[in-house]
């Protein structure tokens, strides 16, 4: 099979991890163009492309459109600040690409629908950047779940508990802005979010929710707490903070069930914590932890390699629209019951 022709759009905070994934992908893709409205961001994933593949010749643009008008492209990773994504989105599966999205898919239900209906029409693949899916516990965790070892599942916990200063809000002006961004839940905690739905396997049945902005200078929250009732009788509980002092403490998730209890922590849930089953697997004793430097894993690579199958075999990618959409979707019902209180 040919490699898949990737472009990058935006090329802030998160894309040098896009360009990692492609430079581990190379058998089967390739980055041809990278677009930034500041060049010189644009610049730099191509140089850093370019250093790990040495004779490739990756595209600068400032102009999207100008992208896609001129490049024979297959696939868009779309990184753009997040009030932009669905736009971005329509406007590459129009133009005959599939999309990878960095999280939030987009900020409304109706954004988020109307991406996954286009790239059904289009036939095009829509893969949802919640990279965390594959780290090494959390798949562990998954298939005790699928086995059934934990029986009824109870409750689970997902906390985040981090600090980004106002520095942090200062470098990117949209960062914590309700247009473009949303708060600490929908930026920061939505990785958790969506692992902690994913675990429980079912449907929302009602959300409540508490958020506050104490210390930092944004118009959303800095902290955020939500309570889930989900259709299955189980209850998740959500804590999100970007004011812990004085820097990133962990992020948790934890699984409670009639006959299981398991608990992966670590940065960015990359450490399994308690691993405790009323029955034993012989899988129960492998090493599963991960070593990481970074709150974003190493997820993207197995990320994108997925994607690259969906595409090759005509099937759906992990994380789908439709997966992609529900921890956006229980964001976004957390921000319909609650307001932000200083």
């Amino acid at each position: 099979m040919s490699k898949l022709k990737f472009a990058i759009l935006g090329c802030g905070r998160i894309s040098y991890k896009h360009i990692e994934a492609l430079v581990n992908n190379v058998e089967e893709a390739e980055l041809v163009a990278v677009c930034d409205i500041v060049e010189s961001k644009a610049v730099s994933r191509k140089e850093q492309y370019e250093k790990d593949i040495p004779n490739s010749n990756v595209k600068v643009y400032t102009d999207y459109k100008e992208m896609l008008k001129n490049e024979n492209i297959d696939v868009v990773t779309i990184a753009s600040e997040s009030g932009y994504h669905a736009e971005h989105a329509k406007d590459c599966i129009n133009a005959g690409t599939h999309v990878l999205i960095e999280k939030p898919m987009a900020l409304s239900v109706q954004d988020a629908d109307d991406i996954i209906a286009l790239a059904k029409e289009k036939e095009k693949k829509v893969c949802v950047s919640h990279q965390n899916r594959f780290n090494p516990p959390i798949q562990k965790l998954r298939r005790a779940i699928e086995e059934g070892r934990f029986g009824r599942i109870l409750n689970g916990t997902a906390r985040i508990l981090w600090t980004r200063d106002n520095n942090y809000y200062k470098q990117a002006p949209w960062r914590g802005t309700k247009e473009l961004d949303g708060g600490t839940l929908m930026n920061q905690c939505i990785h958790n979010i969506d692992l902690l739905q994913w675990m429980m396997g079912s449907e929302v049945e009602r959300v409540h929710a508490e958020r506050s902005t104490f210390l930092r200078d944004i118009e959303m929250e800095d902290f955020g707490a939500i309570l889930v009732r989900f259709k299955n009788g189980s209850i998740g509980i959500i804590e999100g903070s970007a004011c812990v002092y004085p820097k990133n403490l962990e992020e948790t998730l934890s699984i409670f069930g009639e006959t299981g209890t398991v608990v992966i922590g670590g940065l960015a849930v990359n450490e399994i914590k308690t691993w405790q089953f009323a029955d034993e697997r012989d899988y129960d004793h492998e090493q599963n932890n991960t070593e990481i430097d970074n709150v974003y894993g190493q997820g993207h690579t197995p990320l994108y390699k997925d994607l690259i199958d969906a595409i090759h075999h005509n099937t759906e990618p992990l994380i789908n629209g439709e997966e992609g959409k529900k921890a956006m979707e229980i964001i976004l019902k957390a921000y319909d019951v609650s307001e932000v209180r200083k």
